[in-house]
């Protein structure tokens, strides 16, 4: 694989390291928290700190991922950025955890040359509460959400040695298909036109050893995972991917919005997203998302997601699904409520998903609106 970072952005997190203390022997533990001990182990031990650090960065950005699915770059980056405060630091460290994170799902490129206004902080003064029933209705949207892992193939064979799997999010769409992206499907590492493409027949092959674990809520539980028997549409532009459960769940199917979203100038409009950020337990971002634009294809919203939220529903607050959440992107000079924000969220209409399954794949269409329907 394609190192993750180049030579000179990992000297700039090197360098980013020694400022903030992180290159301390006593805080390595914290920054490989969550990684593999196995893997851990397997790493050179240095007396200087300033190499050991050095050394660790240089190693795990060859790694593309673990057996058990995780990317220690990135766990080591996101556990770096919560361990410091000074500024300048943490914005060199956490751009280089999106890079990573985006490289390492996968991600197309998405909003290149996208103007991005400001959001003022005066929304804060509208009545942002929701009826009581906003919680019910979340809960029961969560049962249909899962966490997948798609385990790449190459010429028609397990892909070795990096064969381990990609997380992503899926949701029911219908009893027995799943929608996702494309790209969590693809299971392939790098972005922008660099991005590989699995061929056709590796991506069936794919999406039929993909599992889909519902019911992921924390890892005190165990749940069952559930196969799939085919990949029944897709397509990478408009970046979705809809997979055939070999056995269709018993658990509500998600009800698309009736139409897509529009925003207009100075328009509050806030967005829900059930998602398994980094292949982990369930979370939720809950109206703290505000779109701020929306066009016939996408919608654009602030929101916290990372790798593995790829292929998340969106939701508006009557829990109907308008977007599939498709990718991040980082911006500059973006302000909202007040702070400088340092990503912007991308998901495509589902409308549009729906326009594109109706001309292509009009069988799986009539199943779904027949689903929608119930």
């Amino acid at each position: 694989m394609n190192a993750y970072l180049s030579p000179d952005e990992i000297l700039r997190v090197r360098d980013a390291a020694l400022e903030t203390g992180l290159a301390d022997p006593s805080v390595r533990p914290l920054l490989f928290d969550g990684i593999m001990p196995k893997y851990r182990g397997t790493l050179p031990l240095l007396a200087a700190p300033g190499r050991q650090v050095h050394s660790d960065l240089n190693e795990m950005n060859r790694v593309e991922r673990l057996v058990d699915g995780s990317v220690p770059l990135e766990l080591w980056l996101r556990n770096a950025v919560a361990q410091t405060t000074e500024a300048a630091a943490l914005a060199v460290l956490q751009r280089a955890l999106d890079d990573v994170a985006r490289k390492a799902g996968g991600e197309p490129d998405v909003m290149a040359g996208v103007p991005v206004p400001e959001i003022k902080e005066e929304i804060v003064h509208r009545d942002d509460t929701v009826p009581f029933g906003f919680l019910r209705g979340g809960d029961l949207a969560g049962t249909s959400v899962a966490r997948i892992k798609v385990p790449p193939y190459e010429g028609g064979a397990p892909l070795q040695p990096n064969g381990f799997p990609h997380s992503g999010t899926g949701w029911l769409i219908a009893p027995a298909l799943l929608i996702t992206n494309h790209h969590v499907v693809n299971a392939r590492t790098g972005t922008g036109a660099g991005r590989p493409v699995a061929e056709d027949s590796d991506l069936r092959l794919q999406a039929q050893h993909t599992r889909a674990r519902f019911d992921y809520d924390t890892d005190e539980v165990e749940t069952e995972e559930a196969p799939f028997s085919e990949l029944v549409a897709a397509d990478p532009e408009l970046d979705y991917a809809v997979l055939r459960l070999a056995a269709g769940p018993s658990r509500p199917v998600l009800k698309l919005a009736g139409k897509s979203l529009a925003v207009a100038n100075g328009d509050y409009v806030a967005v829900n997203i059930i998602q398994h950020p980094g292949g982990q337990p369930k979370r939720v971002a809950l109206r703290n998302n505000l779109v701020y634009e929306a066009d016939e294809r996408d919608v654009r919203y602030f929101t916290d997601t990372r790798g593995g939220s790829s292929g998340s529903p969106v939701f508006t607050d009557d829990w109907k699904v308008v977007a599939l959440h498709r990718g991040t992107r980082r911006v500059e000079n973006v302000a909202f409520q007040g702070n400088t924000t340092a990503f912007v969220n991308v998901g495509t209409q589902m409308n549009t998903v729906m326009r594109h399954l109706e001309a292509n794949h009009p069988l799986i269409h009539a199943e779904i609106e027949a689903a929608q329907r119930d």
